[in-house]
């Protein structure tokens, strides 16, 4: 087996434009592969992250975002005094009654896109301690103040720091440009809840995020508000509400990023059927050779099958190591579930590494398998006389 392997590697240095071009090929369809599933995995963890294990998330029922949720004030005011919920020092409970709305704005490339603006409390950065000021300062309560996540403030006109946006008729100044570790908060603006409230003419919550003092009473928890004839809520872990914001887009993503994947490995399997077939033209006194000294049918498809995967686990590792870069890139697109800008980046995992490398591994056994027969099928007499 030894002596098989360093034959297939030397065959594939020997014949160095016709394997470049094969590896090449198919490190495109590997690249194209794993930046599918880096952009589905960007997507999750971006919105994922955006929630806090300790955290449940708490909207009107049958609503399936807060842009959609409308609860009176009072009911927050019931949901809020539930012993579950954590206490602060001074025994404010840390449940943060926050609104959420959309606004379309102008981004700095050019068009328009719909802006997630949340209404928040003195409690909110409490519940988030993700959030941080990379800029600025906090809003001062009380004025027309906004802080806005960094890729906000990157991407529309009038969200860097210091500029003022106009939002339901009013100027609001931007003294705040915050991070968020990644997650879909970046991607908002921030502002007095009665303050916003009042500009967009809606005295309501949109949703309630609190901060449970025993994450094992969620079920309890879950069970008493959604039996609670006050309360027509839903109740959820934040992070799993936020994963289920994501679920419709990752599912688009992946449906569609399979099928261009899969109609681009037929070519590349082609070329590297292609490749293998002339490999085994060429070397047909090599195989006669090596039938007359004692390798059987098995050693000789063997050979060349260990020569396909050779290279096509080179184009995985080529195009994994291309698709890599990608995660110092981010995207925006709308989020199907708010209608609002998202914007992420590519995240790899190990996972999504070793997916790429059985598909490229995958392809290269498809394409080289049937050449291999071929080989293997050769008759010694005949092989020998091939000029």
């Amino acid at each position: 087996m030894p002596i098989l392997i360093s034959y297939s590697f030397r065959n594939i240095l020997k014949r160095r434009l016709t394997s470049a071009l094969t590896i090449a090929g198919m490190a495109l369809v590997v690249f194209v592969f794993a930046a599918v599933l880096m952009l589905s995995h960007g997507l999750e963890t971006t919105l994922v992250d955006t929630g806090i294990d300790d955290n449940v998330t708490i909207i009107r029922k049958a609503s399936e975002t807060e842009v959609q949720s409308i609860m009176p004030i009072d009911m927050g005011t019931v949901a809020r005094t539930d012993d579950a919920i954590a206490r602060d020092v001074d025994g404010t409970p840390l449940a943060a009654c926050e609104i959420m709305v959309l606004s379309n704005e102008k981004k700095r490339s050019g068009g328009l896109s719909n802006v997630a603006i949340r209404g928040v409390s003195t409690v909110t950065l409490k519940v988030r301690p993700q959030i941080s000021m990379l800029e600025g300062r906090m809003f001062t309560v009380g004025t027309s103040e906004v802080i806005v996540g960094r890729k906000t403030a990157r991407d529309f006109e009038g969200c860097g720091l210091g500029e003022s946006i106009r939002l339901a008729s009013r100027e609001w100044q931007v003294v705040g440009v915050f991070e968020a570790g990644n997650s879909g908060f970046e991607s908002e603006i921030w502002g007095d809840y009665d303050q916003l409230s009042d500009a967009f003419r809606r005295p309501i919550y949109s949703s309630i995020t609190a901060r449970l003092s025993n994450p094992n009473d969620f079920d309890a928890m879950k069970d008493r508000f959604e039996n609670d004839p006050r309360l027509t809520v839903d109740v959820f872990r934040e992070k799993e509400y936020y994963r289920k914001q994501s679920e419709f887009t990752t599912t688009f993503i992946n449906i569609l990023g399979l099928v261009i994947s899969i109609i681009f490995s037929l070519g590349a399997i082609v070329g590297a059927m292609i490749t293998m077939y002339a490999s085994v033209s060429n070397r047909t006194r090599e195989i006669g050779t090596l039938r007359a000294l004692g390798f059987g049918r098995q050693a000789i498809l063997g050979t060349f099958l260990i020569e396909s995967v050779m290279i096509s686990g080179l184009s995985g590792a080529l195009g994994l190591a291309g698709a890599y870069f990608l995660r110092f890139l981010e995207v925006s697109t709308t989020n199907w579930d708010t209608f609002a800008e998202l914007a992420f980046g590519f995240e790899i995992s190990w996972m999504i590494a070793l997916y790429a490398m059985i598909f490229a591994i995958v392809m290269g056994v498809v394409g080289g398998f049937f050449p291999a027969v071929r080989a293997s099928r050769l008759k010694i007499i005949s092989a020998l006389r091939e000029k």
